[in-house]
C-alpha cells in the first residue's frame, strides 16, 4: 500500500495531467521540438499560459528545454509522454469495446 505521501505525489502528477492546455502542449511537443513562438502558432495560448503551463510540465519532468542563442527549444520526454498516452488509449479502447459488445448483445 503506498504511503500517504506517496499519494499526494500521484495526485499531484494526475491533476497535471487533468489541464487540457498542458496536454495540448504535451501532444504539440510529442511531435517535435518547439520554441514558445510555434507552441504560441499552434495552440493559439499566450505567451505567460504557455510559459506558466511549460514550467509545471518541467518540474514533473515531461518535458525539458535547451538554449538556442536567444531562443528556448522545448521537448517532450516522448518515451514518458508516449508511455501516458498509451495506457490511455488502451483504456479508452476497452471501455468502447465493452459498450460495443453491450449494445450488440441488447
Amino acid at each position: 500500500m503506498p504511503t500517504p505521501q506517496l499519494l499526494e505525489e500521484y495526485s499531484r502528477f494526475f491533476r497535471l495531467l487533468s489541464e487540457t492546455a498542458r496536454l495540448q502542449l504535451l501532444c504539440q511537443l510529442k511531435q517535435g521540438p518547439l520554441d514558445v513562438a510555434g507552441l504560441i502558432e499552434a495552440t493559439g495560448f499566450s505567451q505567460s499560459h504557455i510559459s506558466r503551463q511549460l514550467g509545471m510540465l518541467q518540474r514533473a519532468g515531461l518535458v525539458r528545454c535547451e538554449r538556442d542563442g536567444v531562443r528556448t527549444i522545448w521537448t517532450a520526454d516522448r518515451a514518458l509522454v508516449d508511455q501516458l498516452c498509451a495506457l490511455v488509449q488502451n483504456r479508452l479502447r476497452q471501455q468502447l469495446e465493452g459498450q460495443l459488445q453491450q449494445l450488440a448483445s441488447a
